[in-house]
C-alpha cells in the first residue's frame, strides 16, 4: 500500500538514499530539512532520477505533519534533539523511526566522531525526547548510503529494528519492507538498540578495509 513517508534529514547521504528507495517502491516521499530550500533541491534531484515518483521537499515540521504513519529521522546525532524538538507537535500518533547512531572509531580505518550518550543509545535518547505516547523504533543502522542511492544495485540484506511497541514495529515493517530486497527483522526491545547501533562503526571499518559497501543478512529465518 502506497503512503506518504517523511524522511527528516533527507538531504544527507543515508536519508537521500532511503528517500530514493521508498519513492522507487511507490510511496510519496517528503524530504525534510532545517532549510526548506535544501529540501526542495534534494527532492528535485531525486525527481530527476525517478520522474514518475511523487517526491517533495519541505521544512522538517511540515514534512513530519505531511506523513501518514511513518516519520524517519536520519540526521547526525548532534542534531537529533533539536530536530525532534522542532517536529514534536507535528508527530501526532505517527511512528518515529530513528536512524541516528553514535559513531566510534572504525577499527583499522579513519577515526570518526565519538558522541557521548546519556540515555544508553541514540534510539533510547530519541524515545526520551519525544512527547509521551509517541512510539520510537530504532533501525536502518547497517544500510550503506551509497548502496541505497544506487538503484541498480540489489540490496538483498536485512535491517534490524528495535522498539517497545509491537504495533509501531509493524508499521515500520509494512513501510520499509516494501523496499525491494530489504527485509525488516525484529531485534527486540528498544534497549537492544545500543547493540544494533554498534554495528555501524563495525561496518564502516569493514567497508574501509575492503573498499566495499557491506550490509547484514540474518540466516536461518523463514
Amino acid at each position: 500500500m502506497s503512503e506518504v513517508v517523511a524522511v527528516l534529514g533527507g538531504t544527507g547521504a543515508l536519508g537521500y538514499g532511503l528517500a530514493l528507495r521508498l519513492a522507487h517502491a511507490g510511496h510519496t516521499v517528503v524530504i525534510g530539512s532545517r532549510d526548506h530550500a535544501r529540501a526542495e533541491e534534494a527532492a528535485s534531484r531525486a525527481s530527476q532520477r525517478l520522474p514518475s515518483a511523487d517526491i517533495r521537499g519541505l521544512a522538517n515540521p511540515d514534512a513530519a505533519r505531511a506523513a501518514d504513519r511513518l516519520v524517519v529521522l536520519s540526521v547526525p546525532l548532534a542534531s537529533q534533539a533539536i530536530t525532534i524538538a522542532t517536529v514534536s507537535e507535528h508527530l501526532g500518533d505517527k511512528v518515529l523511526l530513528d536512524a541516528t547512531v553514535p559513531l566510534a572509531p572504525a577499527v583499522g580505518g579513519r577515526p570518526t566522531q565519538v558522541v557521548g550518550l546519556w540515555a544508553g543509545s541514540a534510539g533510547q535518547q530519541a524515545a526520551a525526547a519525544v512527547p509521551e505516547g509517541i512510539a520510537v523504533v530504532s533501525g536502518l543502522h547497517t544500510l550503506s548510503a551509497a548502496t541505497l542511492q544506487d538503484l541498480d544495485h540489489p540490496l538483498e540484506q536485512d535491517t534490524l529494528i528495535c522498539g517497545d511497541s509491537r504495533a509501531a514495529k509493524d508499521v515500520v515493517r509494512e513501510v520499509i519492507g516494501t523496499v525491494t530486497g530489504l527485509r525488516v527483522v525484529d531485534a527486540g526491545r528498544l534497549e537492544m538498540s545500543r547493540l544494533v547501533e554498534s554495528l555501524t562503526p563495525l561496518l564502516i571499518g569493514i567497508n574501509i578495509r575492503k573498499r566495499t559497501h557491506a550490509g547484514v543478512r540474518i540466516v536461518g529465518l523463514s
